[in-house]
C-alpha cells in the first residue's frame, strides 16, 4: 500500500496558519506548512474532507474552526447521506467534515476516522491511469466520476473539478498554483492536473 503521510499547504503565513489549524482541528504532523505566495485564483481544485463517526463531531470541528478564523461555505447540515458540512480556512484551503451516520451516540468530541485529500481533475479516467501507472492501487471506482486509492494513512481520492467545486459550494473557476503538495513514498512527479508528489519521510 503506498504510503500517504501528510499534505503540504503552501501559504503566506506558516505561524499564522499553524496557530489556525491547531485551534480548528489540531492534526498534528498529517499537516504541515510552507511559505509560498504563488499566484493563484478561484477554486484551487482540492479539498480536504475528515470522516467524523457522528453529527456532534462534526459540528465540533466546524465551529472551532469557524471560531478560529474560518469561512463558512457550506452550514453544518442533514442530508440524504448523512450530516457535514464546509469552511475555508483564512489560506483558502477548503475543508469538509462529514459523517454517514445521523444521530449521536456519545459525546462531541474533535475525533476524526479518516482524513481525505480529494483532487478535483479534467478527467477522472485518465488521472486514475496515471496513477495507476505510478504504482497506486485502486480501492474504489465509480467510472469516470469517482475514484478512492488504497494510501495510507491519509487517503486520496479523485473526483471531477466541476463536482468537487459544487460539493464544495464554491464556484469552479479558478487558475494558479493549487499550493497543495502530497507527501509520499511515491514520487516526485507532478499528475496531469499539475498536482505535486514529494519524496518525503514522516518526522519521528
Amino acid at each position: 500500500m503506498t504510503s500517504f503521510d501528510f499534505i503540504t499547504l503552501d501559504v503566506p503565513d506558516p505561524a499564522a496558519a499553524e496557530r489556525f489549524y491547531a485551534e480548528a482541528f489540531d492534526l498534528g504532523p498529517r499537516l504541515r506548512f510552507r511559505q509560498a505566495d504563488a499566484p493563484s485564483t478561484g477554486f484551487r481544485g482540492f479539498t480536504i474532507s475528515l470522516t467524523v463517526s457522528q453529527p456532534a463531531n462534526a459540528v465540533a470541528y466546524l465551529d472551532a474552526a469557524l471560531q478560529a478564523g474560518a469561512t463558512s461555505l457550506k452550514p453544518a447540515t442533514k442530508s440524504f447521506w448523512g450530516f457535514g458540512g464546509v469552511v475555508q480556512a483564512p489560506d483558502g484551503a477548503i475543508w469538509k467534515v462529514a459523517c454517514s451516520s445521523k444521530k449521536n451516540t456519545t459525546p462531541a468530541a474533535r475525533e476524526f476516522e479518516q482524513m481525505v485529500l480529494l483532487l478535483g481533475v479534467a478527467d477522472v479516467a485518465a488521472s486514475k491511469q496515471f496513477y495507476v501507472d505510478h504504482g497506486l492501487t485502486v480501492g474504489k471506482s465509480f467510472g469516470r466520476k469517482y475514484v478512492e486509492f488504497e494510501t495510507s494513512p491519509l487517503k486520496l481520492a479523485l473526483y471531477g473539478r466541476r463536482a468537487l467545486a459544487k460539493d464544495a459550494g464554491v464556484d469552479v473557476s479558478g487558475d494558479g498554483s493549487h499550493r497543495v503538495a502530497v507527501g509520499s513514498d511515491t514520487g516526485p512527479f507532478t499528475d496531469p492536473d499539475g498536482f505535486p508528489w514529494e519524496t518525503s519521510v514522516m518526522a519521528g
